[in-house]
C-alpha cells in the first residue's frame, strides 16, 4: 500500500507538472500570437507611413528580430518617398499610397507631361526650370477640384488621383487651368501640357497595371500629339506587338528576316543614277511587313539601334564589294539614328569597316534627319565634322521639317540637302507653296549645298523641279525603292552607260 501510494503521488505531481509546462507554453504562443497580430499591420503600414514599430509587450524570443526592424527602420531616410524638390510624393511614395488604397475600382487617374520642358532648362538653366516645377506643384496642391493623390514621377510627369470619375470637359478644364501662363524673375513663361488618364470604373486593376496602363495613355497622347488621350483595351494590344518587335530584332537580325532596298535617285543633269538610298525592310514571320517608321524608333528606346545601324553599314558596304566588283559604280546613301550620333567612335568604325572591305570612302553617303541633329546640334557637327574628313559624303535629310530649318544650315558640315516631300503636297505654279520651296532651293544652293527633292511623283513636279535648279529628284517618277538583284537586272536603264555589269553573280 505505501509503494502504491508512494506512486500516486508520483504520478500526480509529473501531471501538476505537465499541466504547468502546458500552460507556460499556451501563455507564450498567445503572447507570440498577440505579437504578430500587432507587427503586420504595423509593417503594412510603412508602405504609406514611416513610423517606427510601437508594440506594447513583446516575447523575449522575438525581442532582436522587433529592435532589428526597428533600427533598420530608423535607418532609413526619412524622405524616402518624397520628391525632395517639391515635396510631393515621388513614385515609391505613390506606390504606397495607392497600396495603401486598394482596391481602387472608382475615379480617374491623371498623368500629366509638361512639353518639351526640356528646352525651358536649355533656353534658361535649371534653376529656372526648378522654379517653374515648384509653381507647377504648387498649382496642382491648389486646384479647386482637389485630388485624392498628387505626385511628381519623372523630370516632368506629373500624376493626380480623382476618387470620381472626370468627364472630358473636367480634364480640357483643368488642363486649360494648368496652362495659365507662369511668370518666374519677371519672365512670363506659357507650357503645353499633355496628359494622358485611366477611367476605373472600366480599367481597375493592381497598381502597377494601373499606372502601366497610365503611362501606355500619355504614350498616345504624345505620339498622337493630341492633349489628352484615354487608356484603351487596344493600347494592351498595341504594345504587345510592340514587345513581341523589340524581343524578336536581334534574332530577325541573324536570321536575315531584314533586308535592303534601294531607291536609285536621278541626277537631273545628267539623266542617269549616281547615288541610291538604302532602305531597310523587315518580313516579320508572325507579323508580316513591319515599316522602318515603327521599328526603328522601338530599336532607339530598347537601346538596339546600335545593332540594326551595324547591321545595315555590314549590308551595304558587302553589296558594294559585289557591285564594284562587277564594274556597278554608285554612291549608296544609308540613314543613320539620333542614337548612333552619341557615340564617340562613330567616326572611327565607319572608316575602319571601310578598311576592312578596302572600299574608297566616296562609295558612301551618310544621310541623318534635321531634327536629329537640332537635338544636340554641337555634339552632331563635331561628330559629322570627322565623318567629312574621311571623305564620305553627309546629307542633311527630311530638310525643312525639323525645329530650325535655314537658321542652322550653314553650320552644319554637309554635302547635299534633301528637300522633304511634303514640300510637294500642295505644289503648284505661282503660289506661295512655289515660292517657299524655291526659296529653300536657292539659300541651300548658295550656301553651296547639291539639293535633291524626295518623293518627286509626277513629271509635273520633276519639270518644275529641274527649273527651280535641284540637282537630285527620288521618287516613284523615277524609280521605286527595289532589291539589290532588281536594281542590277535595270541598271543599264539607271546607270551611266559606261557602267554595265561584267558579272551575272553579283546577286544580293
Amino acid at each position: 500500500m505505501v509503494v502504491l501510494g508512494g506512486i500516486g503521488l508520483v504520478l500526480i505531481i509529473v501531471l501538476i507538472a505537465v499541466l504547468y509546462l502546458l500552460q507556460t507554453r499556451y501563455k507564450t504562443l498567445r503572447q507570440q500570437r498577440q505579437f504578430l497580430a500587432q507587427l503586420c499591420p504595423q509593417l503594412e503600414q510603412q508602405k504609406s507611413d514611416r513610423r517606427p514599430l510601437n508594440i506594447p509587450i513583446v516575447p523575449q524570443e522575438f525581442a532582436p528580430l522587433y529592435h532589428s526592424l526597428n533600427e533598420m527602420l530608423a535607418a532609413l531616410p526619412a524622405g524616402m518617398g518624397k520628391d525632395k524638390l517639391t515635396g510631393l510624393n515621388n513614385r515609391v511614395g505613390l506606390k504606397r499610397a495607392l497600396a495603401s488604397l486598394m482596391p481602387i475600382t472608382q475615379g480617374t487617374l491623371v498623368l500629366i507631361d509638361i512639353y518639351r520642358f526640356r528646352y525651358v532648362n536649355d533656353l534658361f538653366g535649371f534653376v529656372f526650370g526648378d522654379i517653374l516645377l515648384k509653381q507647377f506643384a504648387d498649382r496642382l496642391t491648389s486646384l479647386s477640384l482637389k485630388p485624392k493623390l498628387i505626385a511628381r514621377l519623372n523630370g516632368d510627369e506629373f500624376f493626380l488621383y480623382y476618387e470620381q470619375s472626370l468627364s472630358q470637359e473636367q480634364l480640357l478644364h483643368l488642363r486649360g487651368r494648368l496652362q495659365v501662363p507662369f511668370k518666374i524673375k519677371d519672365t512670363p513663361v506659357s507650357v503645353r501640357l499633355q496628359i494622358g488618364c485611366v477611367q476605373l470604373a472600366k480599367h481597375h486593376a493592381d497598381v502597377s497595371n494601373m499606372l502601366r496602363r497610365l503611362d501606355l495613355a500619355l504614350k498616345k497622347a504624345r505620339t498622337t500629339r493630341i492633349a489628352i488621350a484615354s487608356y484603351s483595351e487596344n493600347d494592351d494590344i498595341r504594345q504587345l506587338r510592340e514587345l513581341k518587335i523589340i524581343d524578336s530584332l536581334p534574332s530577325s537580325l541573324q536570321r536575315n528576316h531584314l533586308y535592303m532596298v534601294y531607291q536609285p535617285k536621278l541626277d537631273v543633269q545628267t539623266g542617269v543614277c549616281t547615288q541610291v538610298e538604302a532602305l531597310i525592310r523587315w518580313e516579320h514571320e508572325e507579323l508580316g511587313l513591319i515599316s522602318p517608321g515603327e521599328f526603328i524608333p522601338l530599336a532607339e528606346c530598347a537601346g538596339m539601334i546600335d545593332l540594326v545601324s551595324h547591321w545595315a553599314l555590314e549590308q551595304v558596304l558587302q553589296q558594294q564589294v559585289k557591285w564594284r566588283a562587277a564594274g556597278m559604280y554608285v554612291c549608296v546613301a544609308l540613314n543613320l539614328s539620333t542614337r548612333d550620333l552619341d557615340s564617340d567612335t562613330l567616326p572611327q568604325d565607319i572608316a575602319a569597316r571601310l578598311e576592312h572591305y578596302k572600299l574608297p570612302p566616296e562609295c558612301l553617303m551618310i544621310e541623318i534627319t534635321e531634327s536629329t541633329l537640332m537635338a544636340d546640334l554641337n555634339k552632331a557637327v563635331d561628330t559629322l565634322a570627322q565623318i567629312r574628313q574621311l571623305g564620305i559624303k553627309l546629307a542633311i535629310d527630311d530638310f525643312g521639317t525639323g525645329h530650325s530649318s535655314l537658321a542652322y544650315l550653314k553650320h552644319l558640315p554637309a554635302n547635299e540637302v534633301k528637300i522633304d516631300k511634303a514640300f510637294l503636297a500642295d505644289l503648284e505654279p505661282n503660289q506661295p507653296s512655289e515660292y517657299i520651296l524655291e526659296a529653300s532651293i536657292n539659300i541651300a544652293k548658295k550656301l553651296g549645298y547639291e539639293v535633291t527633292v524626295e518623293g518627286v511623283e509626277t513629271q509635273d513636279i520633276l519639270s518644275l523641279l529641274i527649273k527651280m535648279g535641284v540637282d537630285r529628284i527620288q521618287g516613284l517618277c523615277f524609280a521605286k525603292p527595289m532589291r539589290a538583284v532588281e536594281l542590277e537586272m535595270h541598271w543599264n536603264r539607271f546607270g551611266p552607260k559606261q557602267a554595265v555589269l561584267r558579272a551575272n553573280g553579283s546577286h544580293s
